[in-house]
């Protein structure tokens, strides 16, 4: 075994957080799961503590979730470990990097700046911007800005009726003032996600609805399958994840009848669906990733 610390910053008893765990513990014997909300920083001595662990001292740590949803706290997490990374730990993926995608407007903002075919969308604070949004589309789904797995989401339709619409965006925006509206399109109840590892192309897994819901997430009762995207789609999801430069991250994909479409870069990227879709160990590839990224003499960039 490699005499490497390398931490996880995950969810304790999460299965994505202990596989990756696992794996880590398999190459170096060393196993630690850090949990963001009981992480103390003392700019003072510049220590990053949790639980008796110095964090600025480790050799490695791998971000797997952030915490349970994602919130404008999860920038503040983030800048916590980049005090880590300027000590000289390698942080994968950095955390700067990840803060461009966890704020969804940022991430679809970087996407169609560098023409990366997305969902017809309209980003509004205006109440009657978003009636005509509304109105325009047909139906349309408001996404909080900060959100996963569909959490927050709702569709509103113009069948809805004219007080109902109203009703339901100003119900949204109490939550939500800064809103992100985006043309329901028609998936056939299936989208993708196309995996990559530094930038490598790794494979593509379906998330199939298999109810009545209006999103193919797991949450929703959706499955993973196996999914063979064409060239052309890899190629785009390629160019679309490199924009953010992330060591492990995930492009989700769907196919329309006007064209495949991208709703956005992970920024985290999962492994169950590798897993149960093609069987595909992500976490153990990732380890590996990162060994290598340790081995070599090349200088580490911490991005101020």
């Amino acid at each position: 075994m490699l005499n490497l610390k390398i931490a996880v910053v995950g969810l304790p008893g999460k299965w994505s957080t202990e596989t990756l765990a696992d794996a880590v513990e398999k190459k170096t014997g060393f196993r630690l799961i850090v949990d963001m909300d009981k992480v103390v920083l003392n700019l003072d001595s510049l220590e990053l503590t949790y639980q008796g662990h110095n964090l600025c001292q480790l050799d490695a740590i791998i971000i797997k979730k952030i915490g349970h949803q994602y919130s404008p706290n999860s920038l503040d997490r983030l800048e916590l470990l980049r005090v880590a990374e300027n000590a000289g730990v390698k942080v994968f993926s950095q955390p700067v990097k990840i803060l461009r995608l966890i704020d969804r407007l940022s991430c679809t903002v970087t996407l169609r700046n560098a023409d990366i075919p997305m969902p017809a969308t309209v980003i509004t604070e205006e109440i009657d911007e978003a009636i005509a949004a509304v109105n325009k589309f047909g139906s349309a789904i408001f996404k909080p800005l900060y959100s996963t797995k569909a959490r927050g989401m709702c569709v509103i339709s113009k069948k809805d009726g004219k007080t109902k619409v109203r009703k339901n965006i100003e119900a949204f925006k109490t939550a939500n003032p800064m809103m992100y509206i985006q043309q329901k399109a028609a998936l056939g109840g299936r989208d993708m996600g196309l995996m990559f590892l530094g930038g490598r192309y790794l494979g593509a897994y379906a998330r199939v609805s298999k109810n009545d819901a209006w999103n193919t997430t797991i949450n929703s009762g959706g499955e993973y399958a196996a999914a063979d995207p064409s060239t052309e789609i890899i190629a785009m999801a390629s160019k679309a994840q490199d924009l953010f430069d992330m060591s492990y991250t995930t492009v989700d994909v769907a196919e329309t009848d006007k064209g495949a479409i991208v709703f956005e870069v992970s920024a985290f990227g999962g492994f169950r669906g590798g897993k149960e879709g093609l069987n595909l160990d992500v976490a153990e590839l990732y380890v590996d990733f990162v060994l290598t990224k340790l081995e070599q003499k090349t200088p580490y960039v911490v991005s101020i």
